[in-house]
This record gives structure tokens, C-alpha cells and sequence, in this order.
């Protein structure tokens, strides 16, 4: 759990992940072999002497911010940095991380009590709120903060109940974790080589697969992310039928279909070893939304790839919830089911 908690309070907005991926390096020392980081910063941990190459692959990056422009009066103006629904970014605690040190702020807006009717009945856009540091002026924030600096939201990970639990970044820390105790629990002498990578830029076009993917060319790949849960007011059913609580995600397709189509044999032996082992799991079918595996599958000649997923409420937020018994289920599931593919491809 201190883990977890640490990959969740980490800072990491795609394409600055360096002090998530120190953590998650330093994690993957403990139990493989080989460390390695490519060019892309993906952080790529290898166990296993088998002939046969396994990608675990789970995204380190999160949504986050990043500032555009400082005004006369010390105000900063931001761009988003991933998919992120400006409805929930009024008044959010920030922190930007610049070369001196983090420095904190808070999103803000035009008051409501000044606004027009018209005003009051539409959703601010992004571009039309801004950063409150404290700055007197231009020239007192920019001794502070510079243009580019990289934004998140500040870092939070807690318990509401026995087995739910928030964070910031759970999209996809829960995947990095689940990743990384996999490799914990996966033996040394495994007769397969594991390659587990903590890719970088997922949320911006999953970029960190495309290339580690190519590079490492595996024979079959397991992505873990997270994934909509259907479990709060006004979602139908038809729109998601998932719950937390109820076991990991076994992904048919993404999408609808433009994203990853799991491929058979690893879906079957998902489902099977799930079975086997009395692991509860659901479905998912998405109609939006893609993983890393929309892009590891036509990697090279193909890649059959399949995706395990945590269903979480909120994602894309400042603070997402999930059940841990999804966590430890998923665990469980993916260690249980390498190793049944170890004896299959003996």
C-alpha cells in the first residue's frame, strides 16, 4: 500500500514523468535483472531466460496542465495536457513544478456573483480560467514560474471506506503498481522473458508503447490500465455495466473497435485462468476510450495483445476512487496467467 500511495501523490504529466519513473526504476531493481531507460523514458525492467518475449506494459504519465502565459498582474493561463473535462477544474488545487521547486496555486474564475445570466448557464472553458499564485504582478511570478512548466493537481491518496479508497493519478498508478507486483511475485528463473514497461505519453497519444513495443517486438503483450466504472448516478447500464468491487476487466475492444481487439487466445486464458482460480472479473466493451495496446498490437508484423483493466470512478479528475480488491484481484489474475502461459509455451 505505501507504494501505491507514493505512485499516487508522484508528479508525472506526459512527457515529464522523471520523478514517477525514478520510483517506479527503483521498484523494478528489487526484482529483475535488468533495468533500462530508452529514449522515450519509458522504464523497462526484464526477468525471465525463456525464448519467448512477454510486454507488460502500464502508463506512468497523468493528465496535468502546463503554463502558457503570465499576465501584467501575475495570473497564469494554461493549456491541458491530456483529456480533461473543464467542468472540474474550477477552484482545484495545483502545483507546478519548476526548476526552484513546486509552487502552488489555485485554478480560479470570474466570481459568479459578476456574471451575466448567459454567463452563469454555460461551462467555463479552460482558456478562460486562470492560476492564482499569490504573485503581486508579471514580474513577481516569473521569478517564481516560466512558461512551460508543468502543472498537476495537488497530490492526494486516502481511504473512504474498508475497501474504496481516492488518489490523484490512478489513471494509471494502479497499473504501474499492479505491474510492478506482478514482478515481485513472478520467479527469477521464469522460462519466459518478461518485459515489464512503464511507458511514457499514453494519455497524449500513446506514445511511450509505440516505441518500446518496436523495440522489444514480444510475442504477446498485457497492457493494465484502468477503466469507466458504470457504478454512479445517471450512467445507465447499456453505458457501463461495471462495478468496483466486482473484479478486474477483461477488454473485448476498444473503441468501438479502433482501439485494441483483445486477441482470442489471450482473452480464452484470461477467462480460463479467472475461472480456474475462482478470480472475479468483468467484461468491459468500450465504446470510447483506447489503452496502450491500440498501438502495441500493430506494432511491427502484430503483436496479440490483451488488456486488464481496474474500474474506477472519476478518472481524468484531480481524484479518482477504486476498490483494492480490484487491485489484488488483478494481481493475482496476471501473475496466475503468465505463468499458465509459461507452461503453455514450454
Amino acid at each position: 500500500m505505501n507504494l501505491l500511495k507514493s505512485l499516487c501523490l508522484a508528479s508525472g504529466i506526459s512527457g515529464f514523468e522523471d520523478e514517477v519513473a525514478k520510483l517506479i526504476k527503483s521498484s523494478l531493481q528489487k526484482s529483475c535483472k535488468e533495468v533500462r531507460v530508452d529514449a522515450l523514458g519509458n522504464v523497462i525492467g526484464i526477468k525471465g531466460k525463456g525464448k519467448k518475449k512477454i510486454m507488460l506494459a502500464a502508463h506512468m504519465d497523468e493528465i496535468g496542465l502546463m503554463v502558457k502565459h503570465i499576465d501584467d498582474n501575475g495570473f497564469i493561463s494554461f493549456v491541458k495536457i491530456g483529456g480533461i473535462d473543464d467542468r472540474t477544474l474550477l477552484n482545484q488545487r495545483v502545483i507546478i513544478k519548476t526548476k526552484k521547486g513546486d509552487v502552488r496555486g489555485v485554478i480560479g474564475a470570474k466570481p459568479p456573483h459578476l456574471q451575466k445570466e448567459e454567463e452563469r448557464n454555460k461551462v467555463i472553458k479552460h482558456n478562460e480560467l486562470f492560476i492564482d499564485i499569490g504573485a503581486k504582478n508579471k514580474k513577481d511570478a516569473e521569478k517564481k514560474v516560466s512558461v512551460g512548466d508543468p502543472i498537476i493537481f495537488e497530490p492526494n491518496f486516502g481511504k473512504l471506506s474498508n475497501n474504496v479508497f481516492y488518489g490523484k493519478a490512478i489513471d494509471n498508478r494502479l497499473g504501474c503498481y499492479i505491474m510492478l507486483e506482478v514482478m515481485n511475485r513472478l520467479p527469477a528463473d521464469i522460462g519466459l522473458k518478461i518485459y515489464a514497461v512503464a511507458t511514457s505519453q499514453e494519455e497524449i497519444g500513446l506514445k511511450g508503447a509505440r516505441v518500446s513495443a518496436f523495440g522489444i517486438d514480444p510475442d504477446y503483450a498485457f497492457v493494465i490500465d484502468t477503466t469507466i466504472s458504470g457504478d454512479t448516478p445517471h450512467i445507465k447500464p447499456q453505458e457501463s455495466s461495471l462495478r468496483i468491487g466486482k473484479g478486474p476487466a477483461i477488454t473485448i475492444t476498444e473503441a468501438s473497435g479502433r482501439g485494441v481487439v483483445t486477441h482470442p487466445k489471450l482473452r480464452e486464458l484470461l477467462i480460463r485462468v479467472a475461472k480456474k482460480n475462482r478470480i472475479p472479473y468483468q467484461i468491459d466493451v468500450l465504446e470510447g476510450g483506447m489503452t496502450d495496446a491500440a498501438i502495441i498490437y500493430i506494432t511491427k508484423s502484430g503483436i496479440p495483445s490483451a488488456v486488464i483493466s481496474v474500474a474506477c470512478r472519476y478518472i481524468h479528475s484531480a481524484t479518482g476512487v477504486f476498490d483494492m480488491r480490484d487491485v489484488n484481484y488483478a494481481i493475482k489474475l496476471l501473475t496466475k496467467t503468465i505463468l499458465e502461459l509459461e507452461q503453455m509455451e514450454s
